[in-house]
């Protein structure tokens, strides 16, 4: 009795773990690149404005801190689709930190401010391309992730089956976004996707309750491909 008690704790213990290594999984965000808006903000709106070359110049040990801790940190599961695009932006980044660093050491004043310029640049540059273009979009993607990511390569069809319904909720959810002035001209091409992706989850949605193996395993992949499709018109 005393074993089993213990061995229900534990496996209770081993799924509350689990919960918040999904959600890391999940989250479309590098804390480590948030984190440096600390450094930035002071640069871009005080310093750089101010043309005040000595604060720029003394913000150099929290550039290459916080900087370091970019460089180290990992793309969360979520966002491995934006792994080339997000190495290519980081390398700009890091030349950016070069960059600054070696105007802090001269004694030239437009060169240091021209470094604070492009390390803002290269900065919020890294942070677009992580950022999710529709918080609809993103939402779909987190329950997608798990089901195309964790569920299907497992067989887990009872946990497929139950995202089902919420997957084509947050698909209608995403149809009723409303784009931004800026992304306004791809309302066209969005709607039609849009309307694809609410198809691909219907379709697996009304599968029904005893739906396995093949008639999942298709469905989801049209659903994936559908979600990338939408994606892909915002590259």
């Amino acid at each position: 009795m005393m074993f089993k008690r213990s061995l229900a704790i534990c496996l209770i213990a081993l799924a509350a773990a689990a919960v918040p290594a999904i959600a890391q999984e999940t989250e479309s965000a590098v804390p480590e690149l948030t984190a440096f808006h600390e450094v930035i903000y002071p640069i871009w709106h005080t310093a750089y404005p101010d043309k005040d070359i000595a604060m720029l110049k003394s913000l150099v040990p929290q550039v290459n801190e916080l900087a370091a801790k970019v460089f180290a940190a990992s793309l969360p599961g979520i966002l491995r689709d934006k792994q080339a695009k997000y190495d290519a932006g980081l390398a700009e980044f890091r030349t950016s930190v070069e960059a600054y660093n070696a105007a802090a050491k001269g004694a030239d004043d437009k060169a240091m401010l021209d470094a604070a310029e492009l390390l803002h640049a290269k900065y919020e540059m890294l942070v677009r391309i992580l950022r999710p273009v529709l918080k609809e979009m993103d939402d779909f993607h987190k329950v997608l992730y798990v089901v195309f990511h964790k569920d299907l390569p497992d067989k887990k069809w009872d946990n497929i089956r139950t995202a089902a319904p919420e997957l084509k909720a947050k698909a209608e959810a995403v149809t009723q976004a409303k784009l931004s002035t800026r992304l306004e001209p791809k309302s066209e091409v969005f709607k039609a996707a849009a309307t694809e992706l609410v198809n691909a989850a219907s379709t697996l949605a009304a599968l029904g309750p005893k739906a396995e193996g093949e008639a999942i395993e298709q469905a989801v992949l049209k659903l994936h491909t559908c979600y990338q499709a939408l994606e892909k018109i915002f590259d």
